[in-house]
């Protein structure tokens, strides 16, 4: 077949694959409006990863199941935005990789809004300013972010969704060859974390120079001759700046878990779930053990366990933030919060992802 008739069949298939988009658009219409007369959620995490888990048993062709969940993805944002507008907070600035979390999950025509602070990203969601805020609540190199755990604690706000994201840096510049590049940007943690490409492939003389967000180093790439970025994919897309390199990390499992937040908005039970409260024990001695041994005589799974001063005006008293496998509709899990309801604040119930 000639390359011109191959293109033709292309063409045709991308007439057939809009005629279908556009028809689900219109039955997702019709969803949306059943929605508002009842007062229903849009955004059900669990019944888009049922979608795509039932598209990755059919599937027999050549897309990974990696490819379908990004293409299916967009199309859910897309749809979610037919059916309600979304407007969506997160820890800035643009470009950055809670930027990149949120877009993941959220799609590129979400109405986003970029903070200075993940308190800022709370309030938000809080006050109803934004329907939905992500934050990063812990990275497998560096560690928990302990302010999202301890606003977790204070404010009026539920855990909808936790999303995975492999943390990639790329190196961009306007420049076409490592010897013209006199100074990287970058921030400090990303400096640590790229050490071997900075050590094995940079000039020795080049000047490494600290900014406050990757983003930030980006654009100053940019607009500055003889010099690079070290940033995340998203920011050069976000300035034009050409990338020179890909994934010039030193860990390839470097990974940061991030918490889509959202006012008083619980899941509907899935087929595989994760919840997380937050613990305060009473001072009695083996207080803790004692409940986390109901957990396991219950046959539930703790994946997180994390503790965190109170910060109620006590002396030396904590929070303890527990993750673990399971809905908390659950009946086995709803024992246990019957039978400690004073001590445990329920931050949500929502689809396992990691």
């Amino acid at each position: 077949m000639k390359l011109e008739d191959l293109r033709i069949k292309i063409d045709n298939l991308d007439n057939q694959i809009l005629d279908l988009l556009n028809d689900r658009m219109e039955v997702v219409k019709q969803v949306g409006e059943l929605k508002r007369s009842t007062n229903s959620i849009i955004y059900r995490p669990e019944r888009e990863k049922s979608i795509i888990d039932r598209l990755d048993t059919q599937n027999n062709g050549l897309l990974t199941n990696a490819a379908i969940e990004a293409i299916f993805l967009e199309i859910f944002a897309v749809s979610r935005n037919l059916e309600l507008p979304e407007r969506i907070a997160f820890l800035g600035p643009e470009g950055s990789f809670t930027h990149q979390a949120a877009e993941s999950r959220f799609g590129a025509m979400s109405d986003y809004i970029p903070l200075n602070t993940i308190k800022s990203v709370f309030e938000s969601v809080e006050t109803e300013r934004a329907r939905f805020g992500v934050v990063p609540i812990e990275n497998n190199q560096e560690g928990s972010v302990h302010e999202t755990i301890d606003l977790l604690g204070i404010r009026d706000v539920k855990i909808v969704a936790e999303i995975p994201l492999f943390i990639h840096f790329a190196f961009g510049s306007k420049e076409d060859s490592l010897s013209k590049i006199k100074k990287v940007y970058s921030k400090d943690i990303a400096f640590r974390q790229c050490r071997n490409f900075i050590e094995e492939f940079l000039p020795k003389d080049v000047t490494l120079v600290e900014v406050a967000s990757t983003s930030k180093a980006a654009k100053l790439a940019l607009e500055n001759e003889n010099s690079a970025a070290i940033c995340s994919h998203i920011a050069t897309k976000l300035y034009d700046l050409p990338v020179l390199f890909e994934n010039i990390e030193d860990s390839k499992s470097n990974r940061t878990r991030f918490l889509i937040i959202s006012r008083n908005i619980v899941n509907q039970k899935g087929t595989n779930d994760k919840t997380s409260i937050l613990l305060k024990t009473s001072d009695n001695p083996g207080a803790l053990a004692n409940f986390l041994k109901e957990f396991q005589l219950a046959g539930i799974n703790l994946t997180k366990l994390e503790s965190r001063p109170a910060r109620d005006g006590e002396t030396f008293k904590y929070w303890f933030l527990i993750d673990f496998d399971g809905h908390y509709k659950d009946k086995n899990v709803q024992q246990i919060f019957n039978a400690h309801q004073e001590n445990i604040r329920f931050l949500g119930s929502y689809v396992k992802l990691c």
